[in-house]
């Protein structure tokens, strides 16, 4: 193999839990090029790692064409053709893409659904490699490590998540919050992004310091020096697990053993209704617990 797509769209987590994959693909073809059309700013994230040799955006124009069953462009052929694999998690449902590989008939073409049908979700991602009698050594991949010279005592919170069904009540943060800082004596890095509103930024204003919309790369470096991760079902959470931070995350609706990062070191509560379940009092008692062994 010396040229390899990858369709991988969604949001950060969802490229975060397909970057097993990619280590397996690095792994098995380490002179490879291999590119990914998806979300750009999250994959670049691989190139810095070496994973991955170019990243497209998903939202170039070009890419609508694979859905659409007319011939495909001539240069946009051309280039597609150039790939002596392509692995598509993009929604094909009606197998319109697919309709348009391979190209020739030296292309191996690989697909599956854009929806992880196992647990954990990594693993959906990985399986097709066994088409490429690829194996794939582990389902979760670090994208920094937490040192004892590097560690503070700074706590991270994540109050949202891309779904306010995800959330935990903005009220119950704010009382766990002052918590931390009051019993723990702990120092908060409180991250919000685009999701969270500005009602939520003034409430935390007082708890701790803003990391608001920061580089992810910036990101990671900020959460690899935390002691614990507080959040939800996202790609922040996601994104903490791979900077090795360990975490506690609140489920709601979405299941942990697909969607909870599979790293001894990322722990949850779930309540059988909902997030909103889950008391302040259950919170403290499983922080606690972690701050003992961390």
């Amino acid at each position: 193999m010396r040229r390899i797509l990858v369709l991988r769209g969604g949001a950060l987590g969802d490229f975060i839990v397909t970057l097993p994959a990619l280590a397996a693909l690095r792994h098995e073809a380490p002179a490879a090029r291999i590119e990914l059309a998806g979300n750009a700013s999250a994959a670049a994230l691989a190139v810095t790692c070496g994973l991955l040799d170019a990243v497209y955006s998903q939202h170039e124009a070009r890419w609508a064409a694979l859905y659409e069953r007319a011939p495909l462009p001539a240069d946009f052929a051309t280039w597609l053709a150039s790939f002596d694999v392509i692995l598509n998690f993009w929604p094909d449902p009606d197998a319109d893409l697919a309709h348009h590989f391979p190209l020739h008939p030296a292309q191996t073409f690989l697909t599956a659904p854009a929806h992880p049908s196992c647990a954990p979700a990594a693993a959906h991602y990985c399986a097709p490699m066994r088409g490429l009698g690829i194996t794939t050594p582990s389902v979760f991949y670090p994208l920094a490590e937490r040192t004892a010279q590097t560690t503070t005592g700074r706590i991270a919170i994540h109050p949202g998540s891309g779904s306010p069904q995800k959330n935990w009540p903005l009220k119950r943060w704010l009382e766990l919050a002052t918590w931390l800082r009051s019993t723990q004596h702990a120092e908060l890095l409180i991250i919000t992004g685009e999701a969270e509103s500005s009602t939520t930024r003034i409430a935390f204003a007082p708890l701790g310091a803003a990391a608001h919309q920061l580089p992810l790369e910036m990101l990671i470096s900020e959460l690899s020096t935390c002691r614990l991760f507080l959040g939800h079902d996202s790609g922040i959470s996601h994104l903490a697990a791979a900077s090795s931070v360990p975490s506690l995350l609140f489920f709601g609706p979405t299941d942990p053993a697909i969607w909870a990062p599979p790293a001894p070191h990322v722990h949850w509560l779930q309540s059988s209704s909902s997030v909103e379940s889950i008391s302040t009092a259950t919170a403290q008692k499983a922080i606690n617990s972690l701050l003992e062994t961390t």
